[in-house]
């Protein structure tokens, strides 16, 4: 053999000039100019060290050779065609991966997607409701609608939705039986439900051990859930979202949020789902949608 056989695509020429018998209707086959299918062909009998046509006036007849090759030519063809559907298929018909914790899915959000699915049917999504950050960049998921303290990974695609604020927050039952501290330094008597879980951040739970006394809390909570229905059950007082707590009238909230909860809420992409057409043109059109949400 004169040299390595590399270029894939002469595969496709070799197969048009058996299929059509000559290079002029093979260059009409694959829209390609007749002089440069008659030069990848001499190209590959010069790799192949094989001569896989007789040329007469007739046109292209394949040899004895070239008819030994043809099965493996078209297993060729027929990988290349399964790889270019597989392609497409996992470029159109992957869904958009979104991870958040499972009250940001609110029905304001949900509308938004709603929206979008009316105007894009093709583009589905798939909800990954989680209090534990998901790794973008191990593909764990493409998009994630964060509330975070930490610096984030400067390779993810980044926006900024609004500042989250946390205080306590106590139920009215809660209230009427023992009333409400009005500051952080008026926490003495009263009892306290905590969120505390390994994968999580541990901030808010750090902030309640420093100002109340060990016995004072009564609860600990591996939920977020939990930790709302144990407030709202007038067990103790608790830590939440003030945002997320707007929409419950029977919560009542302590104090002001203390700047030190403060958590920045963030649309973060991932950089390889960004590469996906359909990832950024959703991305543009939920990302103002959804920080109008929050104004």
């Amino acid at each position: 053999m004169n040299s390595v056989f590399r270029n894939w695509s002469d595969v496709r020429i070799f197969l048009a000039v058996i299929r059509a018998g000559s290079t002029l209707a093979a260059s009409r086959m694959l829209d390609i100019a007749q002089p440069t299918v008659a030069r990848r062909i001499d190209a590959l009998e010069h790799e192949t060290d094989l001569t896989l046509f007789d040329r007469d006036t007739r046109g292209f007849r394949p040899t004895k050779a070239a008819q030994a090759l043809l099965p493996l030519a078209e297993a060729i063809e027929t990988a290349a065609l399964d790889f270019a559907a597989k392609a497409h298929d996992l470029t159109h018909t992957r869904p958009i991966r979104i991870t958040a914790f499972s009250a940001n899915f609110s029905p304001r959000v949900t509308q938004i997607f709603n929206d979008y699915s009316a105007t894009h049917p093709g583009v589905k999504f798939e909800f990954l409701p989680s209090v534990k950050p998901l790794d973008l960049s191990a593909g764990e998921a493409d998009i994630a609608l964060r509330i975070t303290r930490k610096e984030t990974d400067q390779t993810l695609i980044c926006r900024h939705i609004s500042t989250a604020q946390f205080t306590l927050f106590g139920s009215r039952s809660y209230a009427d039986k023992h009333g409400l501290p009005t500051s952080a330094d008026d926490l003495c008597g009263h009892s306290f439900i905590t969120f505390e879980r390994d994968d999580t951040s541990p901030a808010m739970h750090d902030w309640m051990v420093r100002h109340v006394s060990p016995d004072q809390i009564v609860l600990s909570c591996h939920e977020v859930e939990l930790l709302h229905a144990a407030i709202r059950s007038g067990r103790g007082l608790g830590l939440i979202n003030v945002r997320m707590a707007a929409s419950e009238d029977d919560l009542i909230a302590c104090f002001d949020p203390p700047p030190e909860l403060s958590a920045q809420h963030l649309m973060l992409v991932a950089p390889d789902a960004h590469r996906r057409p359909e990832v950024r043109e959703f991305t543009k059109y939920f990302g103002p949608r959804y920080a109008a949400i929050f104004k």
